[in-house]
């Protein structure tokens, strides 16, 4: 009786081991296939140009004064790049054009006063009382070779540069 549970024993082993190497081999043979994310638009900054410079030089002359430690700058920006509403150290915000080299989505905010070392908080949002902006994504940075401006590119839920209204905070 004891040889007989050992072959038994030994034959389910046997069959358990091949069928764990065959059911491997099956998996190996047919590759997972893993959704791929939609390809991205550019997201680096466009080129400063020279109106952009003098803007900017010119803003940072007639500073009124930083905010004071703990004071915000903020500003409420329409999807097209106008300036809805500010803070008195906003001096503009546009919208770029899309074209080569420069993607849907990207905005500039100007301010009177140095924001390298600031922090910036951005959301995706209007001040229009009758409109609900739909969803989507933002992401603020430094402006290229601009030490008062921030650049914004906003993007739609699937990732796509999409023109979006937005307001942004910098903390001083």
């Amino acid at each position: 009786m004891a040889t007989f549970f050992k072959r038994k024993a030994t034959v389910v082993a046997l069959a358990a081991l091949s069928l764990t190497l065959a059911g491997g081999g099956i998996a190996a043979a047919q590759p997972e296939a893993k959704p791929q994310p939609a390809p991205r638009a550019s997201s680096a900054q466009p080129p400063v140009s020279a109106v952009e410079r003098q803007a900017a030089r010119s803003a940072m002359r007639a500073t009124l004064a930083p905010p004071a430690a703990g004071q915000v700058a903020w500003a409420v920006v329409a999807a097209n790049g106008t300036l809805l509403q500010h803070s008195g150290n906003v001096v503009s915000a546009f919208r770029f054009t899309p074209g080569p080299g420069v993607s849907a989505g990207q905005y500039q905010v100007l301010l009177d006063y140095n924001v390298s070392g600031k922090a910036y908080v951005a959301t995706i949002g209007t001040n229009d009382t009758a409109n609900v902006p739909p969803g989507g994504e933002i992401s603020v940075a430094p402006r290229t070779l601009t030490p008062n401006a921030i650049f914004v590119q906003t993007r739609s839920s699937g990732g796509s540069a999409t023109d979006r209204p937005f307001h942004i905070v910098v903390t001083s």
